[in-house]
């Protein structure tokens, strides 16, 4: 292997990191966000999914890199639609900012879902993951912010700087997964976290209730804390119905989705990843495809669901629409109506 090839396979070893794309590295012995009993996915430094892989080994990174195959992303794919919410809504308004950031105006509270309206996906200004369009919802805009739910510590999804802003500007509940408090902290030691395992739930008031079930993924800010902060996907109880966010997740065989409903009953409204999915021999464990967000549509009953996580940082290898393309495919397939399912552009608003 010559020298170029093993400089970009550490520098994609880097920057995928960042992005939120998983491989196992360097062993730590202390998990240095969170003290807590062993449980039946916690071994005492490191959460787990029982029975389930979700890392990759850094032989199967550099394969991936080796091979090639990453499509071109346009330096700017901007969105037609751009949105300037009300301060309230009595039923249910749902605008895609970017990426898996969503704001969901329901029953009179507004509640952020992974919030990033940095540049980059990534610790630094200069490297990373770069937006491919700005935010749907300028941050000027934002009505008033009631809760920030945050799936997992990746980039893209837990970006500090935003969360910072957000407390300054709003105050929110935030209500993350065990250990992500801690990396909060050490940006801002003024912001409060409250944070849930699996199976466990917080409430906001009026109605509201907000539920932590398991996902099939992982978490890393760097490549020495793999998996020491819980991920998981929140279920959302309100006064205007049941709402299912995902976060980042493998399909697997479909019993997170199967639990949910089972537990909860079918969702009025799915929010579901369907980017950042190739290759497929790589990513199947950690990221659903659109197919399997079909099918995850199907598990959940779900009366709606829209498709996030696409189209404006590039991580994996489609390109930069094909989510949007492969999901009328799997929707067809399935005999399921498009308006069923909607590939969600940043600033685009879906109301029932």
């Amino acid at each position: 292997m010559d020298r170029r090839t093993v400089g970009r396979i550490a520098s994609a070893a880097a920057v995928l990191t960042l992005g939120g794309v998983g491989y196992s590295a360097v062993v730590r012995s202390r998990n240095r966000y969170y003290d807590g009993p062993v449980t039946d996915h916690f071994d005492g430094v490191r959460f787990f999914r029982p029975g389930a892989a979700t890392d990759r080994g850094v032989l199967d990174l550099a394969r991936w890199q080796i091979a090639g195959g990453r499509e071109a992303w346009p330096e700017s794919y901007p969105s037609p639609f751009v949105d300037r919410p009300p301060p309230r809504v009595d039923d249910l308004r749902v605008t895609l900012v970017g990426h898996a950031t969503v704001l969901l105006q329901v029953a009179g509270k507004n509640i952020l879902t992974d919030p990033i309206w940095s540049e980059r996906a990534s610790p630094f200004r200069f490297a990373g993951p770069k937006r491919v369009n700005p935010p749907g919802i300028a941050f000027e805009d934002l009505p008033p912010i009631d809760a920030v739910l945050v799936t997992h510590n990746h980039y893209d999804h837990l970006d500090v700087d935003t969360i910072a802003r957000l407390w300054g500007s709003h105050a929110p509940r935030v209500i993350a997964p065990l250990g992500n408090d801690s990396i909060v902290r050490v940006h801002d030691d003024a912001v409060t976290v409250d944070t849930l395992d699996w199976g466990q739930s917080a409430t906001l008031g009026d109605g509201f209730a907000v539920h932590l079930e398991p996902a099939n993924h992982w978490s890393a800010r760097g490549v020495n804390d793999r998996r020491m902060a819980l991920w998981g996907a929140f279920v959302l109880t309100t006064p205007a119905g049941t709402l299912y966010l995902a976060g980042d997740t493998g399909y697997g065989e479909g019993e997170t989705f199967r639990s949910a409903r089972a537990r909860f009953g079918a969702p009025r409204l799915a929010v579901l990843p369907i980017g950042a999915y190739e290759p497929r021999w790589f990513m199947q464990i950690q990221h659903m495809n659109p197919s399997d967000a079909v099918n995850a549509l199907r598990d959940l009953e779900a009366e709606q669901a829209l498709g996030i996580h696409w189209g404006t940082f590039q991580l994996t290898n489609e390109k930069v629409d094909q989510p949007e393309i492969d999901l009328q495919a799997a929707l067809e397939a399935a005999d399921i109506p498009p308006s069923r399912f909607r590939a969600m552009r940043p600033g685009e608003v879906w109301t029932p």
